[in-house]
Order: structure tokens, then sequence, then C-alpha cells
């Protein structure tokens, strides 16, 4: 078998890139294409594995954060850029701050970005993830019913069980944010740590967060209003940017954490530009109403959840290792056949 490369070669990518999956169990991540053509845009995704994941029992709501599955979290809040592209591919038109395309996309109610969620499923040819039975873009949704048999869920009435693309529940957001998976504990802030990451107007230096400091500690000014999504700050353990600070997000869970009623007010967190370091804890929950939008929200963004799922770092070490071993067995194979 030839393989393009010595076997040497080949050996030391695998081993290079075995190394860095072992060394950051964080770094996994993908692109997914959504749109077609001028209106194309990608969306990335990190892996949050460690299924099965205890509680936390120190913030808000309490217990908080075990998810029984693998997920993949916007590694970024949804832009502008992302919403001006979905209008352009459809009559629903959805309102945002107009701040720039590379802004969080704010100003957003959440039926509004149901009605997103909705789309990146239907248009990559999946199923809705909520259940719509009006044609207004603000609209509260239905909830699935048994008589939906292959959408209901009775432990949440508002996601359909076969949807990929959703808005993130409330123990997903928090785990994303909050739990390390390397040392398996959670901490109060999404930078990995105990106390409050360091305010700046943008950039991506670990343990930063675009919000105000109480006081605001020279020279850094309060930012005028958020950053880029990709300059929103460090990442979180797992490798998520701007999950503290930049715009609040909002979750798919409703207040009271029981998803029963379309018209209950729906949590959100994270804090924005303007907060104070205790709207980033794991402590800080607030409840807004789903139809809210423009200047009511404009604090208020989103990112998306992915439960079509990305494998696990160790799957592709073991994978690597087993090409590797196909590899060298190939090359001795052929040194026996000629004799060597």
């Amino acid at each position: 078998m030839k393989t393009g490369f010595p076997l040497s070669t080949w050996t030391a990518v695998i081993c290079v890139l075995m190394s860095e999956m072992w060394l950051s169990k964080t770094s996994v991540a993908d692109s997914r294409v959504f749109g077609s053509g001028v209106n194309q845009f990608n969306m990335e995704f990190v892996s949050i594995g460690d299924p099965n994941n205890a509680n936390d029992t120190t913030g808000t709501p309490n217990p908080a954060g075990s998810v029984g599955y693998a997920y993949n979290m916007g590694k970024f809040e949804v832009s502008e850029d992302m919403i001006t592209k979905f209008n352009a591919s459809q009559t629903l038109q959805i309102t945002t701050a107009n701040r720039g395309l590379n802004k969080p996309a704010t100003s957003v109610s959440w039926n509004e970005a149901a009605r997103f969620v909705n789309w990146l499923n239907t248009s990559t040819g999946g199923f809705a993830a909520y259940k719509f039975t009006t044609t207004g873009v603000n609209d509260n949704i239905a909830l699935w019913t048994p008589t939906d048999t292959l959408d209901y869920n009775p432990g949440n009435l508002y996601r359909s069980r076969r949807a990929d693309y959703v808005l993130p529940s409330t123990n997903e957001w928090y785990k994303a944010a909050y739990f390390d998976p390397n040392t398996g504990q959670y901490f109060n802030f999404p930078n990995g740590r105990d106390t409050a990451p360091q305010a700046v107007v943008s950039g991506t230096d670990d343990n930063t967060a675009v919000y105000t400091d109480v006081p605001v500690k020279p020279p850094v000014p309060p930012p005028a209003g958020p950053a880029d999504i990709m300059l929103a700050g460090g990442l979180s353990p797992y490798g998520v940017m701007g999950m503290g600070g930049n715009a609040f997000e909002w979750e798919e869970t409703a207040q009271f954490l029981s998803n029963s009623d379309p018209t209950s007010r729906r949590g959100a967190r994270g804090g924005y530009w303007l907060s104070g370091s205790s709207d980033l804890s794991s402590s800080n929950r607030t409840d807004i109403a789903p139809g809210l939008e423009v200047s009511a929200v404009d604090y208020v963004g989103f990112r998306v959840v992915s439960l079509a799922v990305v494998p696990e770092p160790s799957s592709w070490v073991l994978a690597l290792i087993g090409i590797s071993g196909f590899l060298y067995r190939s090359r001795m194979g052929k040194k026996r056949l000629n004799g060597k």
C-alpha cells in the first residue's frame, strides 16, 4: 500500500494530533454551513461531553448543570450577519439592533430566536425544534402533545425529540459555562475560576470578559456596546466564548423550569456589556417574556445548541491509533512480500 508519505511522517502527524487532543479535551469543534449562495454562513460548535456529570448545588437554579448526553454548544453568539442572511432567505423577518454584522444579534425575542433555530433545522433537511401554529414571527409557540408522536417529549413540551438544533436549556447553558471537564468541578464564573474575569472592551485573552467592572478599573472605560462575537473575551473551560458579558443569552427553559406554558417567561443568563460582575456568576439568572423584542431586549442575544454530536476526543484518539496501526501493518506486509 502506497500512502504518499513515509510511515515516519504519518506517525509524526498522528502523534501531534493525538497529543493536541490529549492536552486539550475542550478543543474539539466543528463548523456547520447554513444558507446558500451569498446568504451562506458558518456556525462553529464546541463539543460538550462528560455525560451524566453531577449537578452543581451552589448556583441558580439549584441544582443545575447535569446533562445526561453529549451535545455541541455554539462557540460564539449568533451574529447580526446570520440574522440578515436568514431574513434574505424567506419571508419571516427578524429584527436586530443593527450595530454591525459581526455584533451579537440582540433585540431578538425568544420567539424570533426559536424561528431562527427552526430554520437551521428545516433548511438542512431536519425537523423543526419548536411548534408554531401561527405565522407571525413573534407569535408564541404551541406545546408538543402526545398526538405529535415523533416530536413529543413528556419531559420537555417545548422541544421536539427530532430536532438537531435547539436553544440551550438551562442545564446545557450552565454546564457549558461553569463546569470544568478537566477537574470535574464547577466554578462561579465562566472563566474557570471563582473570581470574576478582567473587564475588557473586546479581545480574546484568557480570563477576560466584555462587561463593566464595578467600579470600573482604569484605564478600561465602560464598553459602548457589545464586542464582535469572536472578540467577546476569554473562553469557558470547554472553550466557549462570551458566556460571561457581551450580551445576555436566552435559555430555552421557562422561568420556573417547567416548560408547560408557551407564555411563560424564559430564563436568560451571562450578563452584558454594562453588567457588574454579579450578572456573570452562576448565581444570577434573570427571566424575560418570550415576546419582548427591539429596545426592550437590546442587551439580549442567543446561541445555538446542536444535538448532532461530534465524537469525543477519546474516540478520535482511538481512530488515529487504528490508522497508525493499519499503516504500520501495511508497510510491514509490503516488506514481507518483497523479502525484506
